[in-house]
Parts: C-alpha cells; structure tokens; sequence
C-alpha cells in the first residue's frame, strides 16, 4: 500500500511548554534520516541503525552548523515497534520553539506530518492491533475514570476480539460444512448434525445478545452516565447545571423561555462520570424557535439514564399538570426519576400567581393586620413587629415564646426543611403515588423528592450524593466481563443478532440449506466488520480521524 513508502512523524505530548516533548517518527527510512541530524554523545559514535532495539542514545539535534537541542533518541527495529515499521521517538526539552525547529527540521528531510490516527492505522495494517483493539487505544487516552481505564485496558489487550474471534471461528465451521453439503446436494447427505448446528447456533445468539446488552453500562462508563434537567420554564434548570458544574455554562433570565436548545457537559462525581443535560423548559407557546428547542428536550428526556424534574416551590399550581405530562413520557421501567423542588427557601413567601403577596391593611392600634395568604412564618414575624411597636418587653414570655416559633417555622438553611417545604412535598408524592387512568400502578415512582436552593447552593450535596447512589450496581464491574463501548460496535453486533436470528428461523421451518448459509455469512460479515476482517478505506478513515495527532 502507498503508506508503507511514506515516512511521517508527529508531536506524541500535548501542546505547550513543558519538561519533555516527545516526537513520534515511523516508516521505512526514519532511522537513517534521523541519523543525519543526530550526533552521538559519549565514546560511542555508532550509527543509530546499529542501536541495539529499545535503548535510548544520548546526543544533539543540529540543523547543518546549528545546535537545537540536547535530546534522548528511542529506537525501535521493524516489526517490534508499535506500528510494525521502523520507529524512532526523539526526547527533546518540552520548549515549544525547540519542538516547532525539531519538526522543521525532519520535514526539511522528506518526512510528512502525520494524519490525525495515522500511526494506530499502520499498526492495524500491519497486522499488529486488530480494528478493535486499534479504537480501545483512543479510548484509553480519553479515560477519565478507573472503570473506563479498566475497560479500555481490556480490549486493548485483545478480550473483546478473541471471543469475536471465538463466535466467528464456530460460525465458520458451522457455514462450511452447510456449503459443503450444497457440493454434494445430488448425494442427499448430510454433514452437519442439525441437533449440534443449533446448539452451536444457541451458543452464538447468546453471546451476541449478552454484549448488546452490556452496551447500556458500556456507554455509561465511557461517555459518562445521561442526566436530563427537565421542567417548566423559568424552575431554575439553567441555575441548577451552572452550580453543578461551578460554572456559568448556561444563560440564565428572569425570561421565559431563555433556555432555547440543549446544553450539555460532563462532571465526575465519586469516581462517576455524569453528563448534565440541560433542556428547554416546556410550556405552551407558538415561537419557532422555542417549539424546536421543546422537542429536542423530549429527544434527550428518552436518552436519559436519569431524569431530573425540577419544579418551582414557588408556584406549586402547575405540579400536577408538570408530572402528569411527565409520566407519558417518561420509561418507568428503564429510567430512575429524581424530583427536585427548587426555590425552597421561597416556599409559601409568594402567592400562588407567583408574585409578592399584598400586604396587610394598618389596623386602628398603629399595626399591619395579618393578610391570610401570608405564610405561617411570616405572619409570626409580623406578631413579633406589632408586638414591638406596642412596646411589649422583650423579657416577655409571649414575645419570647413568639421568637421561638419562628426559628422553628423559617427555613433551614442546611437542611432545607420547614412547614411549607414538607406540606409541598408531601403534595408532590400524592400526585406520583396517584394511580393513572385505568392502570393499577403508581403515576410516578420517583427515587427522591429533593428540597434544594440552586440559586443559594443548598441541598447540592445531597442530590450529588444521591445520583452517586443510583450508580452502586455499576461500580463492581467484573473484571473479566467483556463490555460494549463502542456505538459502531453495538450496531455490528445488531445487525449480526437479526442474521443469526433469520439463522434460527431457517433452521426451523427447513429452508434451503444454501440460503441458510447465506444468512450466516452474513452475520460472519458484520462480526468481521468490529475487528477489522471485513473493512473499507471509507470505514477505516472514518475511524483513525477521531484520534488525536501523535497516535
């Protein structure tokens, strides 16, 4: 292939300043070019083609009569290298101008930059990583937890691509005795054992089925695990991820309706990686835009692991028709609900409408009367200011009796409970435990009803620690257990389950032993396809151009 005659070489460290920067070099005349630029340190003026394989040599970088730098040169003979081919790695100090000069300089030499993936995509066609341990390597530079290292780790090492290997090799041998009955379809014989054929088959279908199913906690691990904010407009969603996150990541109004599409972004929580999705806020209207921004909501609501409804303490009116619209959405069976009462430090100090409740009338003594929509707390508070305006001492034990009840009745800042919070809560949980229309079982079952302040950061811990706890089956993972990360993988081994069930059905009602076949050959096909087997330039190049440069 045209690749095998180019020599390219890339930065392997990240960009910036630093101590050391490495320069990656692989192809056929790397070492010799190298050896052009580089002059031995010590006694020993031994070319680096006579580098004994996996030493390091000490010496200087010169571009003509110019010194650039003192380096460490990392030889590695074909094909015990990472890319099968000759491969050298050039230690430099981690200056900037000193790495952009080094790669001048071998570029100066003939030597081509390499494409994003370009040195995983010679060691895949040179036989030394198959397709699917080519791609854990990305996914392993990527890991930012020990479980996705875990992973990563193991299907780099080949897990994942010898049972492929394993299926696809009884896969095999079950199409090739089927095919060789078809060379002897005049004779009527019959080589394969139906019985064995669908045992074999069984075992198959089985194990195709347990990694696709091992796909929902594999993309959990990997790209961390989905959490839609959901809700009314103008409940605090926006200000629930900005504090999540510690940062400003979404615009937050006093307008309804700001929030126009999906926000997303990712924190690790306990070792746990969780991606926030912030929605749309959903309420009636007719603006475009905004009706875009609803649907797109209740795309992500159905690819959420965790769903969290935030409804507003302040208008406890639109509770109802909120879950209501909720629970026709929402996969009871599949996805964990959490109910977040924000703006609970506000509970009961504004009217139903949402605005300041009206205060009371002067009465005949000089003192505001109490207005009924005023909160318990707050019709204390205003006892206590007439009291003081009468004068009343403060040694009195009604004045005294009065302060009290009001410690009592406001809200704590800590554990953000009070009268009015736990009466609405209360109210949420008989609309869940309500049962829907014509059907036995609850409307909805949320794991939590949570009292928080996202505006005043309260609560947050507690909801941190409780979307910890929904991932406690997760955190065990068993260290031999072979998990799907991969989407391109999921739908191979799809596609291969619907041939190996059209396998089963065949066998079943005796189709055509030559159809049969085809339709394993099939799933032989799409099971080739993870490894690299079966490929195309087009799938290959679509691969390696997610890797980073270097790699």
């Amino acid at each position: 292939m045209e690749h095998i005659n180019k020599n390219i070489c890339a930065l392997a460290t990240p960009q910036g300043s630093g101590a050391i920067g490495v320069i990656r070099l692989s192809g056929p005349d790397v070492i010799s070019i190298v050896d052009k630029i580089f002059v031995p340190g010590g006694k020993s003026k031994a070319s680096l083609a006579d580098t004994p394989a996996y030493k390091m040599r000490f010496g200087s970088i010169y571009d003509g009569e110019r010194l650039l730098d003192e380096v460490l040169v990392s030889v590695f003979h074909a094909p015990h290298s990472y890319t099968g081919e000759n491969s050298v790695e050039i230690s430099c100090h981690g200056s900037s101008y000193i790495l952009q000069q080094v790669m001048l300089l071998l570029l100066k030499c003939g030597i081509k930059m390499a494409e994003p993936g370009e040195f995983s995509k010679r060691a895949f066609l040179n036989g030394k990583l198959d397709l699917a341990q080519a791609e854990a390597v990305a996914d392993l530079i990527a890991s930012e937890t020990a479980a996705a290292h875990q992973v990563a780790m193991k299907q780099m090492k080949g897990g994942f691509s010898n049972e492929l290997r394993q299926m696809r090799d009884s896969l095999l041998n079950l199409v090739s005795m089927m095919e060789l009955e078809l060379d002897f379809s005049e004779e009527d014989v019959e080589f394969a054992d139906r019985s064995e054929l669908k045992n074999l088959l069984d075992q198959v279908t089985s194990k195709v089925g347990s990694l696709i199913e091992s796909f929902t906690l594999g993309n959990v691990i990997k790209n961390g695990v989905p959490v839609a904010i959901i809700g009314a407009t103008n409940t605090g969603k926006s200000t629930l991820l900005n504090t999540l996150l510690g940062e400003d990541k979404a615009i937050v109004s006093n307008i309804h309706g700001t929030t126009r599409d999906v926000i997303e972004d990712t924190i690790n929580l306990g070792g746990i990686t969780f991606r926030f999705i912030d929605t749309a806020g959903i309420r009636e209207t007719k603006e475009t835009i905004e009706i875009i921004g609803i649907e797109r909501t209740y795309q992500k609501l159905k690819q959420a692991s965790i769903v969290v409804m935030v409804l507003d303490a302040t208008r406890p009116e639109y509770f109802e028709s909120s879950l209501i619209n909720l629970s026709t959405r929402l996969n009871k069976d599949k996805q964990k609900l959490v109910i977040l009462l924000n703006k609970a430090e506000l509970a009961g100090s504004l009217n139903h409408s949402g605005t300041e409740p009206e205060r009371g009338q002067i009465g005949k003594d000089g003192t505001e009367e109490i207005n009924n929509n005023l909160s318990e707390g707050q019709k204390i508070c205003a006892n206590i200011l007439s009291s003081a305006i009468l004068n009343i001492d403060s040694n009195n034990e009604s004045f005294n009796s009065r302060v009290s009840d009001l410690e009592e009745n406001s809200l704590n800042n800590d554990s953000l409970e009070s009268n009015s919070v736990n009466k609405l809560i209360d109210h949420i949980k008989n609309i869940c435990s309500n049962s829907a229309e014509n059907l036995e079982t609850p409307l909805l079952s949320p794991i939590s009803v949570l009292p928080i302040s996202a505006k005043q950061k309260l609560g947050i811990t507690s909801l941190k620690e409780l979307l910890i706890s929904t991932q406690k089956d997760n955190s065990n993972i068993d260290s031999n257990a072979t998990l799907v990360t991969n989407a391109r993988h999921y739908q191979a081994l799809m596609e291969a389950q619907i041939a190996l069930y059209r396998v089963e059905d065949g066998l079943a009602s005796a189709t055509p032993t030559d159809l049969v076949a085809q339709d394993i050959r099939e799933a032989l096909y799409h099971l080739g396809s993870i490894v690299g087997e079966i490929n195309t330039e087009e799938i290959l190049g679509n691969i390696f151009s997610r890797f980073c440069i270097g790699k």
